[in-house]
């Protein structure tokens, strides 16, 4: 029972460790079974094109094959969309569908829809219709090449574009809107590229360049956390204020498009977009569609582009074991998880969390194995034992050119936790004389193993346990967690903190000053010690033995000991039998005495004969005619139920039975009766007349 207890324990406090480590991980097959759960339609068709889009570009980006098969309903509506007068929105989006499923669209849809496009550009006043006007053209110009999408007055647009921006890098919606939004900035960003690639000749270099510094200026008020990660959050209090991971998203996709377009590079600082990563990394899996759209597809656009590709250091844990000698290995890819390209892992120092004393060690570079496509690192250093550490790497680029490509950032921070096997040894329990101090009872425990112990003591003595705790390195471990607990026979239970007095864990039990705690109670006590850390794979809770307590007698003012604790569990036990009480039957009556009843019963209808008798019944008056003779057949039929139902009453029906029985031959009854009556009224009333 206490090893189960103790692995449970251990259970715990490995738990506690993983949750307590965050480490940025690359796109997994967790996002590609979540993007399946999201993202999969419950009839054969998405709802909107916008929706469709979206779960198809998650399935390209994740290189999902089994994906569900929407492709004939889809192009059956983006067909349908492309053919109508639409606004440029829907549009956008059917588009964008077509530009993955390559629908069979007729080339002349394409040339009218350009041209109403064209004119929707010159048109526009506001930043959205802007925005899918001039993308809904950059679409068609990639899949239909013959058609002419070049707009005619492109600086005109690119002015009108332009003329939205802040000075503080963020863009309005509209002239008619006073505030600026970053989530815009974006929109404006990817409208400004579509103007460019629209155009048939090149756009004046000094307004692509007071882009770039809007750009520059609008990436000075990006937040950051303490951990290197970066984010755009929208400052809109009106309707279209947005999230901070589709603001980050927007700018995301405005920035990797309007730099893919033009020439010269923008000088944005690598950990900057490196943090933009890390904000998408850490989110983990989003719950929400949009979400998950947004953070899948601003890392597919860091995966790839010409500002700085961002790559990812993750680990394949963060918990080691020394005693397993388990390797450290370390992955460099990027967002998506592609290989990196060349380059080294170091180790430059380790430094241990919450100590004063901070371990630190040379710097190391790590192993590459090929195959796997890891660094590894086979030894930790011998200045790592036991307990919490960050280990600080660094990534560096076997290639000059592909600095200016890729973002590894300076030095990378990682926890680290490392564990293993403790060695108790020296475990001693005694029982001391109180007034000499001299050791009456001295016994060695082996923890390890199974040992427990038998003592005996009153209240004028002591109960000391004392023991060693060493690390697999050889140094003192002091665990978090060390408690004695004494249990009594009667299950009150005390509760007592091991204290480390330096080379040791040692604890004293003054018997003489514990009798009040201890309520008088005489008798036996279990013994058990609980030693638990987080880093300690051999924690443990157990039994060690039991001590007989003989302490004086309790005076009458003493306090009594509390009542044993009650398990919550036995409210779900079996209850208690319940025994029914019954009321004995009456005694019934002689059988000869029923019998007699019985025949005192048909007494009646013996009258009800007699007096038919009496009375000289005939059947002269019986209808002769066939309608008139139903009825009073039926009638008589009637009365014959109506005895019957009485014979079954006293038999086996109940009360409630037979009066509803009763209720609907009295109906029946009452009509076949009163016709009967009426016929032979009507023929005495004619044979008067006569």
């Amino acid at each position: 029972m206490a090893r189960k207890r103790g692995g449970f324990l251990v259970l715990l406090l490995a738990l506690s460790i993983c949750e307590a480590a965050t480490v940025f991980e690359p796109i997994s097959d967790s996002h590609r079974s979540a993007a399946l759960e999201l993202f999969t339609p419950a009839d054969v068709s998405f709802g909107s094109l916008q929706d469709a889009y979206e779960a198809l570009r998650v399935f390209e980006i994740l290189n999902i094959e089994k994906k569900p098969d929407v492709s004939t309903a889809t192009c059956l509506k983006v067909v349908e969309k492309l053919g109508s007068s639409s606004p440029p929105k829907d549009l956008f989006y059917a588009l964008k569908a077509n530009s993955i499923l390559k629908c069979n669209v007729n080339e002349e849809v394409f040339k009218d829809i350009a041209s109403r496009l064209k004119a929707a550009v010159n048109d526009a006043s506001t930043l959205h219709d802007l925005y899918h006007s001039i993308g809904s053209l950059v679409l068609i110009k990639d899949q239909a090449s013959n058609v002419d999408v070049l707009l005619a007055d492109a600086d005109g647009t690119f002015h009108s574009i332009k003329a939205l921006s802040q000075s503080d890098g963020r863009w309005r919606y509209s002239s008619d809107n006073p505030e600026s939004s970053t989530y815009a900035a974006g929109l404006a960003l990817e409208a400004l590229a579509g103007v460019i690639s629209l155009t048939s000749s090149e756009v004046d270099q000094s307004r692509i360049n007071t882009v770039k510094s809007d750009i520059l200026k609008l990436f000075d008020s990006i937040e950051k956390y303490n951990d290197g990660t970066f984010y755009f959050d929208e400052k809109l209090s009106a309707s279209e204020h947005q999230g901070s991971l589709s603001t980050t998203a927007s700018v995301v996709r405005g920035l990797t498009t309007f730099a893919a377009v033009t020439s010269g590079k923008i000088n944005l600082p690598g950990d900057k977009i490196l943090g933009l990563a890390k904000f998408f990394l850490g989110i983990g899996i989003p719950g929400d569609v949009q979400d998950f759209f947004n953070q899948v597809e601003a890392l597919a656009f860091l995966e790839s582009n010409r500002v700085s590709i961002p790559l990812i250091l993750s680990l394949s844990g963060t918990v080691h074991s020394l005693t397993k000698k388990d390797q450290l290995k370390v992955r460099v890819t990027t967002v998506l998880g592609s290989p990196a390209p060349p380059l080294t892992v170091k180790l430059i120092r380790t430094s241990s969390v919450g100590s004063k004393d901070s371990a630190t060690t040379e710097s190391k570079e790590l192993q590459y194995d090929p195959k796997r496509g890891v660094h590894f690192l086979d030894v930790f250093p011998k200045s790592v034992d036991v307990g919490s550490y960050i280990f600080v790497f660094e990534v560096v680029l076997h290639d000059t050119n592909s600095e200016k490509i890729y973002a590894t950032g300076d030095q990378i921070h990682v926890p680290i936790y490392v564990t293993g096997l403790i060695k108790v040894d020296n475990t001693e329990i005694a029982v001391l004389d109180s007034d000499l101090g001299s050791i009456e009872t001295r016994k060695t425990l082996d923890l390890a193993g199974q040992d427990v112990v038998s003592l005996s003591a009153n209240h004028l003595q002591k109960l000391r346990l004392s023991f060693q705790l060493t690390s697999p390195q050889g140094h003192a471990f002091k665990p978090h967690q060390v408690f004695l607990k004494l249990r009594h026979e009667t299950k009150v239970e005390h509760i007592f903190l091991v204290v480390n007095t330096g080379k040791k864990f040692e604890i004293i039990l003054d018997f003489l000053g514990l009798v009040e705690n201890f309520f008088y109670l005489s008798g036996r006590y279990d013994v058990e010690l609980t030693v638990g850390d987080a880093v300690m794979e051999n924690s443990f809770l157990r039994t060690i033995g039991h001590v007989e307590l003989d302490l004086p007698e309790a005076s009458e003012k003493a306090a009594r000991p509390p009542p044993p604790p009650v398990d919550p569990y036995s409210r779900y036990g079996p209850k208690a039998e319940i025994t029914h009480l019954f009321r004995a039957p009456e005694k019934r009556p002689p059988q000869k005495l029923s019998l007699a009843f019985l025949i005192l019963t048909f007494l009646p209808l013996l009258g009800f004969l007699v007096g038919l008798l009496r009375l000289e019944v005939n059947l002269k008056n019986f209808p002769a005619s066939a309608v008139p003779a139903t009825y009073a057949i039926l009638f008589h039929l009637g009365i014959g139920a109506v005895l019957l139902l009485y014979v079954l009453f006293w038999l086996k029906l109940d009360l409630f039975t037979t009066l509803r029985t009763l209720g609907l031959l009295g109906a029946f009854l009452l009509f076949v009766g009163h016709r009967t009556l009426s016929h032979l009224a009507s023929t005495s009333a004619k044979l008067k007349s006569a």
